[in-house]
């Protein structure tokens, strides 16, 4: 991705507000050409009215925002594919011309958008599916249906909504596989969810919102790097005089001992156990996980919100 791509979605101070309460309270957000991006938090944090206001769907109360170099979103519609937090297809339609009819929605020729579908279908697994109608196809099946509708116009922006809620762990992997081809085919994708192990897997770049403010920004090592290392340790002779040696935070795990990676580094520590004979059975130092951040982020938010 060369530097001179201008971002894909810029919003500035984004507010809205639902009977006088700020749902969106000043939110910004840059979203770069060619990433996947997530926008994560609890629910009823803000992500789907932020995603809306994106989209045009629904006017902020204030703030900007622009979107594949619109100050209108709707205007750059056909080149977005969308996929809602509200799920609904026609019943009586098959699969393949329920894609099709997605895709016509966006200007895609009748007879293009049919083919493209069953090609479409078979990558996904679901070729078999093609011919049958929607009201016979399983929740996921026909989830995974609209989202080929949603991209079936190869659009140059892919906003989904909580994509993988409700899909069992085959079709997540198919998911988690569609937009990792969609962002390798150039587009960029934007998706919302408060499941941090598909973001972890997934994300280039993330927000975290809460309480309907952007809380942190950035990659998700940027992310999981908020919160110190942990030391797990297992000592090769233990007693229980070892406790004294340990950090203060230090908490029994297993049979060892976790705790917060000391600031001046590991050596020191060691030597002392070492001498004082001890032992080292086992030693991880590991970085916590984009959940174990999510939650410190999270948390901190609740706290400054009720202080």
């Amino acid at each position: 991705m060369g530097s001179n791509v201008d971002p894909v979605i810029v919003a500035n101070g984004l507010v809205k507000r639902f009977g006088g309460r700020p749902v969106v309270d000043g939110v910004d957000l840059v979203v770069p050409h060619g990433t996947v991006y997530g926008v994560l938090g609890p629910n009823g944090a803000g992500k789907t009215t932020t995603l809306r206001m994106l989209l045009g769907i629904i006017e902020p109360d204030a703030g900007e925002r622009t979107l594949l170099g619109s100050r209108h979103p709707r205007d750059a519609s056909d080149r977005v594919g969308y996929l809602p937090e509200e799920r609904g297809l026609y019943p009586a339609m098959k699969a393949r011309e329920a894609i099709a009819f997605m895709g016509a929605l966006r200007g895609l020729p009748w007879k293009e958008g049919r083919a493209r579908a069953q090609l479409l279908l078979e990558n996904a697994g679901l070729g078999h599916a093609a011919d049958d109608k929607i009201r016979k196809l399983s929740k996921g099946m026909a989830q995974l249906v609209q989202l080929l509708g949603s991209v079936v116009h190869q659009p140059d922006l892919l906003v989904l909504d909580e994509p993988f809620s409700g899909l069992d762990p085959v079709n997540q992997e198919r998911l988690e596989a569609l937009i990792l081809a969609e962002r390798d085919r150039g587009a960029t994708v934007l998706f919302s969810t408060h499941v941090m192990a598909h973001a972890q897997r997934l994300c280039d770049r993330l927000a975290i919102i809460a309480g309907g403010k952007r809380r942190f920004e950035g990659t998700v090592a940027e992310a999981r790097g908020t919160l110190p290392q942990q030391v797990h340790y297992v000592p090769h002779f233990p007693n229980d005089g070892l406790r004294q040696h340990l950090p203060s935070d230090a908490r029994a795990e297993g049979d060892g001992w976790r705790f917060e990676l000391p600031r001046e580094g590991i050596e020191a520590l060691l030597k002392r156990l070492i001498d004082a004979g001890y032992g080292i059975s086992g030693l991880s130092i590991e970085r916590p996980g984009l959940h174990e951040a999510f939650v410190q982020i999270v948390g901190q938010a609740a706290l400054e919100r009720n202080t």
